[in-house]
């Protein structure tokens, strides 16, 4: 079965995790056993990327590596939990106990060494989202409409009216940072994630299919508005 598939078939209450890690295989690895197993996942190559996604979600959990090139997870953890107490599960493949010691203190709530069991991984991360009071339940402020459509931020859906709208996944992402944002302007970097140069290159290229998706007169936008200098907006209701 397809990532978009078990995505469909997830519950609106089912937990949704943040997964930051380098590794990309590792990454798509635990976000399609998560996603298996019941949990809604966003990803992030970096603590960069992880900060975009944190703007355009709430989380019920953070599954963070430490080792990363640039910040490394133990500064993002600490710099999280400045305004956040959302619990942080750390994955490292250090074996020195002061990292343990490092994490816990910082104010993560778990410490996985690498390589882990996969169970072992659910069951920890099931135990730091109950402590915490367990999912957070979806509300009216995850949708956000914009004409005739209307965008459910925790499933990625969208629609018209009651129809079901398709959406690629790098569509999704870009559109859930602009409804998040709630007609705030949004930069090309944040839009862009982890891709930098290149990456921004093709936001223009996603925004158009979007706006082929969702606009009467693609040329001439109502809802995917050009910020000039600055990015894009959403302009919702």
């Amino acid at each position: 079965m397809s990532l978009s598939a078990i995505r469909a078939e997830l519950p609106a209450e089912a937990p949704h995790v943040l997964v930051v890690d380098d590794d990309r295989r590792l990454r798509e690895l635990l976000t399609r056993y998560l996603f298996e197993q019941g949990f809604r996942v966003t990803s992030a190559a970096n603590t960069t990327e992880a900060r975009a996604k944190a703007q355009s979600f709430v989380f019920d959990a953070m599954v963070l590596d430490v080792m990363m090139p640039g910040e490394n997870g133990f500064d993002y953890a600490r710099k999280v939990r400045e305004t956040s107490r959302v619990p942080i599960l750390m994955l490292t493949a250090r074996s020195n106990p002061n990292d343990r010691v490092m994490g816990l203190e910082i104010g993560a709530d778990d410490y996985l060494p690498k390589p882990f069991e996969p169970r072992e991984l659910i069951l920890r991360l099931t135990n730091i989202i109950n402590r915490a009071g367990g999912p957070r339940r979806s509300s009216e402020g995850d949708v956000v409409t914009f004409g005739p459509f209307s965008y459910r931020i925790d499933r990625g859906e969208l629609r018209r009216d009651d129809e079901m709208i398709r959406i690629t996944e790098r569509e999704r992402e870009i559109l859930t940072i602009l409804a998040a944002a709630a007609g705030a302007n949004v930069e090309r970097e944040v839009l862009a994630g982890a891709g930098g140069a290149a990456a921004e290159r093709t936001i223009d290229v996603q925004i158009n299919r979007l706006r082929r998706k969702t606009e009467v007169d693609p040329a001439n936008p109502t809802f995917l508005q050009t910020v000039r200098g600055v990015g894009y907006r959403l302009a919702v209701d």
